[in-house]
């Protein structure tokens, strides 16, 4: 056989093993019955009573996390306030009073002071102002203060960052609106 017939033999076989592999071997489903076989729930079981029981365990274990977080345990507490030094944070701001805790009662009564006419609004926005500094000066204060505290408990360069702006945050917010709550009484710092 010559070189020519041998590679034309070998190119026939070949075609027709492309061919065989082509084809998928079933008919093409219609459309209806395409549908049908993708039709299931998106998002869990049909049996209600199963459902209601993942809910009521979903919401006991949220609870617990709320709780949990309420009571600063470390487990469910955000990324953002775990760890010893953000505890000794949380612990030294709830335990001394600062200027920011009053801002917003102030505010309000600058709203009210507002209506009033001539010399009071103006009295009245002088003070909050000048409030407003005072809150701010106490805030800076307070950083230097962890600053110092901080570095004196875990050493110089252990020092988390990000401290100043949470002790900050911290210390503007109602002491009782705190998240998590505070753990330790006024006066009681942290050693």
């Amino acid at each position: 056989m010559s070189a020519a017939k041998r590679d034309d033999t070998a190119g026939s076989s070949h075609e027709d093993a492309a061919e065989e592999l082509q084809g998928k071997g079933r008919p093409t489903p219609s459309r209806k019955v395409a549908q049908a076989a993708n039709a299931r729930p998106i998002v869990g079981s049909q049996d209600k009573e199963l459902r209601k029981q993942q809910r009521q365990q979903q919401n006991e274990a949220r609870e617990r996390a709320r709780a949990g977080m309420m009571a600063g345990e470390e487990r469910y507490l955000t990324q953002r306030d775990r760890g010893p030094q953000r505890r000794f944070v949380r612990d030294y701001v709830d335990a001394r009073w600062s200027a920011g805790e009053l801002l917003i009662p102030v505010m309000v009564i600058f709203l009210v002071v507002a209506m009033f006419p001539g010399w009071v609004q103006v009295y009245g926005v002088f003070f909050v102002w000048a409030f407003l500094l005072f809150a701010i000066v106490d805030a800076f204060a307070l950083t230097f203060i962890l600053k110092k505290k901080l570095t004196e408990k875990f050493g110089e360069g252990n020092v988390q960052p990000g401290f100043k702006w949470y002790g900050a945050m911290r210390a503007m917010q109602f002491r009782m609106l705190r998240m998590p709550k505070p753990q330790v009484k006024r006066r009681e710092f942290p050693k």
